[in-house]
């Protein structure tokens, strides 16, 4: 297991971490965000779908459950699935053929904690929290927490993160 622990201070630094991340990842990979509302899951989200070069804006897929976001090149498909409404686990997410997709996609969960860690035995978690202590500091100050899970993320240097 590796990780990294960064400190996000705005909107603008999370999507730009999420350009960051999209340079590590490769078709196959489970990236779960997790993270209190509006804590800057779909911000981080779209900076990814931006750098895979993928159609359509990245936007929060709450209502949809899931939405596909193809390649406008050579990358693979960006799958963005939101799971807050979906209280059971894998189960409930097999209605989405999410086993289907992840050889060939990236695959980003928000809220997927207890629900998704099945689908594969690598996985990405991200999680964001407001930044806590000094009461300088911003609302919009995140620490996020990047954490490689199995074989795949091991040997992988996660410090590039940091920018």
């Amino acid at each position: 297991m590796t990780s990294a622990q960064l400190t996000i201070a705005g909107p603008d630094a999370m999507q730009d971490l999420g350009r960051r991340l999209a340079k590590m990842l490769r078709p196959g990979d489970l990236v779960l965000l997790s993270g209190p509302l509006g804590a800057g899951k779909t911000t981080l989200a779209r900076g990814l779908g931006e750098a895979l070069g993928v159609r359509g804006a990245v936007t929060s897929p709450t209502f949809v459950i899931a939405r596909v976001h193809p390649p406008l090149g050579d990358g693979p498909p960006l799958v963005h699935v939101d799971a807050y409404r979906l209280g059971g686990g894998l189960d409930e997410m097999e209605d989405l053929d999410l086993d289907v997709s992840l050889p060939e996609s990236v695959v980003i969960v928000e809220w997927g904690d207890g629900k998704v860690e099945d689908l594969s035995e690598d996985r990405l978690h991200v999680v964001i929290g407001r930044a806590e202590g000094d009461e300088t500091v911003e609302d919009d100050v995140r620490e996020v927490s990047v954490t490689g899970v199995g074989p795949r993320w091991a040997a992988t240097d996660l410090s590039p993160l940091a920018g």
